[in-house]
């Protein structure tokens, strides 16, 4: 299930003069809660507790507050140092004389105190639009995350057309990391990240999308036609430069010991990928929800099924699997997982 809550809160810190309109209106719209104070260490302690949606720092100068433009611009440098409040997008309003210092401090945004308001008010959406962005992507990927993915089966699901949702990950993934270590893991994640988007972008171009959901789990939308081809050439190249992440000794045998969880030695083959594909052709889905549970099951199945393998959710919506030749979906399924993973069809 993939899930996500964004809060809606913002704060201002500000010395007591009046907002500029652009702003003052942008505030009367603001959808969450707005806290406004004139005490830098309101806003820090506040931010450390809450973490709001965006912060805006009004650092014009002020008569009688002779160093009030270096104050603010120092809580910016304050909140960036925090590893918690340095994902908050900042925006600094400064006099023309500041706006290096502002950048220097961590800033996302910074603006003069006359702006035009429809560039202040573009500028300030943008710098949302960069947060959204770049706090739901993967640190090591920089794939979208959860709430893109969920953003993108809503998007299909309500545009009717005729798509794919594939659910990808690693089998053996976590004997590997015991046996490489994290830094290793990682790069496996990264490869097979890099698979994924090379592969579809190269197949299905803009029409494709790749998700990273966390871990060795991926999430990825295609056209309906494109699964064959794309699913074939990802299990293909996956198999292809999965055996090099090994030492000589383990690619060449083929396999390795690892222990279970009872501590007892047991042969690790090397790693493998299970695709589990679930479609709309025979399904008729209205939330993403839907599609995201399906596609987990679906993995799940793949995941039962010797070597590299995708597995295509062919039901209807009345549950019954059918397929053209009179077998069961089963017995198809494990059919073409033969095929893809070089066994007799």
């Amino acid at each position: 299930m993939i899930t996500t809550t964004i809060e809606q809160s913002g704060m201002q810190l500000s010395p007591g003069h009046d907002d500029p309109a652009w702003l003052a209106a942008w505030w009367a719209e603001f959808p969450g809660r707005r806290l406004n104070t004139p005490e830098p260490d309101v806003i820090i302690q506040t931010a450390l507790k809450e973490r709001p949606r965006f912060i805006v720092l009004d650092a014009r100068p002020v008569s009688g507050l002779e160093h009030w433009t270096a104050t603010a611009i120092g809580v910016c440098a304050r909140l960036k140092r925090d590893a918690y409040t340095g994902i908050v997008p900042v925006l600094l309003i400064v006099p023309p004389s500041a706006f290096v210092d502002a950048f220097s401090a961590g800033a996302d945004e910074v603006l003069r105190g006359d702006v035009d308001g429809a560039e202040a008010v573009a500028r300030l959406s943008a710098m949302l639009r960069r947060s959204d962005r770049d706090t739901d992507v993967h640190p090591s990927t920089r794939l979208p995350g959860a709430r893109e993915i969920s953003a993108e089966l809503e998007r299909r699901v309500a545009s009717g057309e005729k798509f794919a949702a594939c659910y990808a990950d690693l089998d053996h993934f976590k004997e590997f990391n015991d046996r490489y270590g994290y830094h290793h893991g990682d790069e496996v994640i990264r490869l097979l990240a890099r698979i994924l988007h090379d592969v579809i972008k190269g197949l299905c171009g803009g029409e494709g999308f790749v998700g990273h959901i966390g871990g060795d789990d991926f999430l990825c939308t295609i056209p309906l036609a494109a699964v064959p081809r794309v699913c074939d050439e990802i299990v293909h190249v996956f198999d292809e430069l999965i055996p090099w992440q090994y030492s000589e000794q383990d690619r060449r045998v083929g396999y390795f010991f690892g222990k279970d969880r009872r501590g007892q030695l047991h042969r690790v083959p090397l790693m493998t990928l299970s695709v589990g594909v679930v479609t709309n052709q025979r399904r008729h889905f209205t939330r993403a929800i839907e599609v995201s549970e399906l596609a987990t099951e679906m993995k799940s199945y793949a995941k039962t099924l010797p070597g590299s393998v995708w597995a295509v959710d062919r039901r209807r919506d009345e549950g019954a699997p059918t397929t053209a030749d009179g077998s069961t979906e089963h017995e198809r399924l494990v059919r073409e997982s033969a095929r893809m993973s070089g066994g007799a069809s």
